[in-house]
């Protein structure tokens, strides 16, 4: 699996971060330029989504506590938006963050507790590269190069903490993986795997960058994968990438037999 994972990742246009980790055995099986920081697009959304599970948490706060939405929050690409809604529960919010990647509620939940408050948070929870340093679609602050980050590393790391429901009490723990499990998209991890798969991740895009993590949960073995393209020219293409390399990955690991590129 190694070497055929290698191989690809050496024959792509495009610069790969990618890790491979064996939940049931803790151990870390692949993994390439798992240190190196780059733009984390929309997979920061992981990391919001628990900061804020755990802010509710700590100030008992009800997951039905409705926060208002201005119509300047409403933003491209959001179902929010699309219903032109003024309000929303704290649920629907962290819902739509996630399985549709929703811009305009995860501004609304920045706003919320505040930037200062996410960034303490994530290195609270031993996340050294992952900084929010701009709202979603704030495009006039990414052409300053102002951009939020993460790394292969920081998000195995979360990843191994949320399959182990380490950082919040049960319900929560329990919720985060339901939440992640109900992704609408589909087009790079699970892209090639015939199979009805339970897979509980997040996507990430950019005009250059494609990314998806996250856990898969078999009946033999459960582990997480994260694979990050960046200097992406192509994302279709980028995407396929992904899943070429999530399907070697699964052939090997949940069907014990050698995947091919």
């Amino acid at each position: 699996m190694e070497q055929i994972i290698e191989k690809m990742v050496q024959e792509s246009p495009y610069n790969v971060h990618l890790f491979v980790h064996n939940l049931t055995t803790n151990q870390l099986l692949t993994s390439h330029q798992l240190e190196t920081a780059f733009s984390s697009a929309s997979v920061i959304k992981v990391p919001i989504l628990i900061a804020l599970l755990s802010y509710i948490e700590h100030n008992k706060l009800s997951l039905d506590t409705t926060l208002p939405i201005s119509p300047d929050d409403w933003v491209d690409f959001s179902v929010i938006s699309e219903q032109r809604l003024t309000q929303s529960t704290l649920y629907d919010l962290l819902v739509w963050m996630i399985i549709t990647s929703d811009n305009t509620a995860t501004n609304v939940l920045i706003d919320e507790v505040g930037m200062s408050f996410l960034n303490d948070y994530f290195r609270h929870i031993g996340l050294q590269d992952t900084v929010l340093q701009r709202k979603m679609m704030d495009v006039e602050r990414l052409a300053q190069g102002i951009d939020n980050r993460t790394s292969a590393r920081d998000m195995a790391h979360l990843f191994t903490r949320i399959y182990r429901q380490e950082l919040l009490t049960a319900p929560y723990s329990q919720l985060v993986i339901d939440i992640l499990s109900r992704q609408r998209v589909h087009d790079s991890l699970k892209r090639y795997l015939v199979e009805d798969v339970k897979l509980a991740h997040k996507t990430g895009g950019l005009d250059t960058v494609d990314h998806d993590v996250g856990i898969v949960y078999s009946s033999t073995i459960d582990y997480s994968i994260g694979v990050f393209m960046t200097n992406v020219m192509d994302n279709e293409q980028a995407r396929q990438l992904i899943g070429r390399l999530s399907k070697v990955v699964y052939a090997q690991l949940v069907e014990g037999k050698e995947g091919h590129s």
